[in-house]
């Protein structure tokens, strides 16, 4: 009966102990890899803050913000970059400073174009707080409206109420169009504040509007209007 030989185990000088100590090694490199470049770095952010700058590296601009929406695949309009902006506390609309940047991005850990992009649906879902919503929504009035102006022009607020407004509100059409044959020519904030609160507490037939109550006279006017326009329909 031939003897079966028991197969040695590899070793030392092995090539398979060595090729398998290499895969090793590379395995353990591509973890620590992995692992740095999960971890949130200073230098890696403010080098993709650079990617979008031009003459002045300090501050990201009206171009550079166009790049960087197409890199994350997000219009400029949509209502997720106004987020982000009040995120990064950003003070005028177009613009980042390398400040807001590296506060806001270290805030959201996000150094790169993917980190961000995975970080999108979570900065969506801020919008579903009521609280968090009326924050941002307040930031709105004073990142859209020029800086040596304490209104808001009419123009900028229509189109800054259809982003944070219009879907939610169903009043909003109607609201869009009482201003456009208004006399107004601003919003100032306590308007804007008071349109939010408008569009939270009283009910769709106007039902519930206190005319007593302490709302801006544009609010009256707008549910005179539409008693008016309901009538005539």
């Amino acid at each position: 009966m031939p003897i079966r030989r028991k197969r040695s185990s590899p070793t030392f000088d092995d090539p398979r102990s060595k090729k398998a100590k290499v895969s090793s090694s590379w395995s353990r490199r591509d973890q620590r890899v992995q692992d740095s470049d999960s971890m949130f770095s200073n230098k890696r952010c403010i080098a993709w803050f650079h990617e979008y700058t031009t003459d002045d590296e300090d501050t990201l601009g009206p171009e550079g913000m166009e790049k960087f929406c197409e890199d994350i695949g997000v219009e400029p309009e949509n209502i997720v970059m106004l987020v982000l902006a009040w995120k990064l506390e950003a003070k005028s609309m177009g613009f980042f400073t390398k400040a807001e940047w590296l506060k806001g991005m270290t805030d959201l850990q996000c150094d790169s174009v993917r980190k961000l992009q995975l970080r999108l649906d979570y900065l969506r879902t801020l919008l579903d707080d009521p609280a968090t919503f009326k924050n941002i929504y307040r930031f709105a009035f004073d990142f859209a409206r020029d800086k040596d102006q304490r209104s808001m022009d009419i123009d900028t607020a229509k189109a800054m109420l259809a982003l944070v407004l219009g879907k939610h509100w169903p009043l909003f059409g109607s609201f869009h169009q009482f201003l456009e044959q208004s006399k107004y020519k601003v919003i100032n904030k306590d308007q804007w504040c008071n349109i939010l609160e408008f569009s939270r507490l009283v009910n769709v037939d106007l039902s519930n509007y206190d005319e007593d109550g302490a709302w801006p006279v544009l609010l009256d006017e707008f549910v005179e209007w539409m008693k008016e326009h309901r009538m005539a329909s």
